[in-house]
């Protein structure tokens, strides 16, 4: 987690006093797209929704406002997950 502890937390707000990743809590990183660079809590996440990923809303994405942006994890390093596309 220590890599993790001066990195943004996705959903986390502009003015939120502490962005940052919160002890006791699990996280994975997010690898290209619109999110590139975030880190998603996945503290509470059963098994098979960490293998599937996640279909996280995104207003940068190639579908605007209400879009989505498709992460899943990687292979050789189920700690990062890569973009896989965006949809509406």
């Amino acid at each position: 987690m220590s890599e993790f502890m001066q990195r943004r937390v996705y959903r986390a707000d502009h003015d939120d006093s502490d962005p940052r990743p919160q002890w006791g809590h699990e996280y994975r990183e997010l690898v290209g797209g619109p999110l590139d660079g975030l880190l998603v809590d996945v503290t509470g996440w059963d098994t098979e929704e960490l293998v599937e990923g996640a279909a996280l809303m995104t207003e940068v994405g190639k579908y605007g406002p209400g879009g989505r942006a498709l992460y899943g994890p990687r292979n050789a390093n189920p700690i990062k997950w890569d973009w896989e596309g965006d949809i509406p």
